[in-house]
């Protein structure tokens, strides 16, 4: 008789631990239906560090910051300086986060650790040429790097 240790398991079903981290994970998963890829906790620029940020079709960038409640939105003191680094800002929470505290005049999904839904458009402020390439290479560059190592996770020694 197998036992349960001997089971094969699906990572890609294990959840993460933190409710943030569920939350990304929902998020990238309702973002990849609208066909964007994602980078989660991607650092922009020295001092940030943003949850999600996704990448659409048409080369638009999203940034994605995920609060897991009243006391995680209110200890962040840095996501405007989120805005200098995508098109659109979303903030992304549960059903049960009392989102009349999110400021209006910023995207809103709602998510779960499975699936996430656009509720409210962020309005929408386009990157300089300039900036958006910077953006372009600093996601392409976590993500292949993040590719590489778990293709091969000595290579990073």
């Amino acid at each position: 008789m197998i036992g349960a240790m001997d089971m094969p398991v699906n990572i890609s079903e294990i959840l993460p631990a933190l409710p943030g981290q569920r939350l990304q994970r929902g998020v990238c998963r309702g973002l990849r239906q609208l066909d964007f890829v994602c980078v989660e906790e991607l650092i922009p620029c020295a001092g940030l560090r943003v949850d999600v940020m996704a990448l659409g079709p048409r080369g638009e960038v999203w940034v994605v910051e995920c609060k897991s409640g009243r006391a995680d939105y209110r200890a962040d003191r840095k996501w405007q300086g989120y805005l200098d680094w995508c098109d659109r800002f979303f903030w992304a929470v549960d059903a049960d986060f009392p989102v009349d505290l999110l400021p209006p005049d910023t995207g809103l999904i709602l998510a779960d650790s499975y699936d996430a839904e656009v509720v409210r458009m962020a309005p929408e402020t386009p990157l300089s040429g300039a900036r958006r390439k910077v953006v372009l290479r600093t996601f392409a560059r976590a993500a292949a790097g993040r590719l590489q190592l778990m293709r091969d996770p000595g290579a990073g020694v």
